[in-house]
């Protein structure tokens, strides 16, 4: 659901009424991930997506129902092959989608929009649902925030509320989307709960140093994948707005000088296109000992070995010069800035995804890599 949380705050602002099917679980080869969203209005307007266009048809008349009748439905799809074609899931994956009304009046409402105005904004915020469980506590929800501070809640017990939003937090720190389970003693309503748990954290960072003609195709690139892109060059000349139009933040800084003061964190990536020892050897120092998601370095083979060396004598272990991703990309043959942005930004998916890079047709690897099996459980109405 946060996952389109603009055009849903805009719905919200504007008093419409709407219904949103959640993405809560997936297995095998499914096309989107757990968040996964997609809302439709009292108007029949529909946003988002759950499967990338296989199942939407059935899950715009689930959003449509839920719209009527007021109950939020569990449903899944995919429990065989038969059936996925039959709902055009021919990817042969299953997927669990939860279906939630949005309704004025309804007591989650006030929580949902206050989830969707932080997402919107882009401020750090989860907020818990209700899969499965009995139906008092059905179409209620809890918000937390990175404090620990939360709103709303399950008007069941106090201690289900906190225990609920201790567990959000967890996910909310990690920037995890994920199912919860909650046991009968521990949901003090008799009976246990599956509950989602749905992240919106400020987009990653990505950080390219050298203002050069390859790193003005990253940063377009770095963009298209959803990254806040900032570009860092002790050259002022050269770090212009006018040469990156679309890059986020634009630092005339040495580089290494500016990684001591700014925020990483374990999402960020580090692109360094400087090709320039004088820069290179203080930068790459100070990255490969920060808890950040990738760093990569341009240069010939001949140039890695030579930085590879200067990093040794300024006393970088061989297990952080392991860390360094160099020459920088994967082999596509690249000529053009924008091809070699292509075959960087190829890179940076295929280590954060577990990806190996080589090519699907003829291989036996797995296409997604970060998915499970679908839960086992009821599935069917929760209201």
């Amino acid at each position: 659901m946060l996952d389109i949380a603009e055009e849903l705050d805009r719905w919200v602002g504007r008093g419409r009424d709407f219904a949103v099917a959640t993405v809560v679980a997936v297995g095998g080869s499914a096309p989107r991930g757990p968040g996964a969203a997609l809302a439709v209005d009292a108007d029949g307007t529909a946003i988002g997506s759950v499967s990338g266009g296989c199942v939407e048809g059935a899950v715009y008349e689930l959003c449509a129902q839920a719209l009527r009748d007021g109950k939020t439905v569990l449903e899944r799809f995919g429990h065989s092959d038969e059936d996925a074609f039959a709902t055009g899931l021919t990817c042969g994956g299953v997927i669990d989608v939860l279906v939630t009304p949005v309704r004025a009046g309804d007591p989650a409402r006030p929580v949902l929009a206050s989830a969707l105005a932080a997402a919107a904004r882009g401020e750090a915020a989860a907020v818990a649902r209700i899969v499965d469980g009995p139906a008092e506590v059905a179409g209620r929800a809890l918000v937390v925030r990175p404090d620990g501070s939360y709103e709303g809640g399950f008007d069941v017990h106090p201690e289900l509320d906190r225990a609920v939003a201790a567990q959000a937090r967890a996910l909310l720190d990690a920037g995890r989307t994920a199912t919860v389970e909650i046991g009968e003693r521990g949901s003090r309503c008799g009976a246990p709960l599956t509950l989602l748990v749905e992240s919106s954290v400020p987009p990653p960072r990505m950080i390219v140093f050298g203002a050069i003609d390859f790193a003005s195709a990253l940063v377009g690139v770095g963009k298209f994948l959803g990254f806040h892109v900032t570009v860092c060059d002790a050259r002022a000349v050269f770090a212009t707005r006018a040469r990156f139009p679309e890059a986020d933040e634009i630092v005339v800084e040495w580089p290494h000088t500016y990684l001591e003061r700014t925020s990483v964190d374990a999402r960020t990536v580090l692109c360094v296109l400087t090709h320039d020892a004088k820069f290179d050897v203080p930068l790459l120092e100070r990255a490969l000992r920060l808890p950040v998601a990738y760093v990569g370095a341009m240069g010939s083979r001949r140039t890695h070995l030579d930085r590879e060396a200067r990093l040794r004598d300024a006393g970088v272990s061989d297990l952080e010069l392991a860390r360094l991703r160099s020459p920088i990309g994967l082999d596509l043959g690249a000529r053009t800035p924008q091809e070699t942005a292509l075959s960087i930004a190829a890179e940076i998916v295929a280590h954060r995804r577990g990806g190996s890079g080589v090519p699907l047709t003829g291989a036996h690897t797995p296409i997604h890599h970060d998915t499970g099996p679908a839960p086992a459980g009821r599935v069917g109405s929760v209201a």
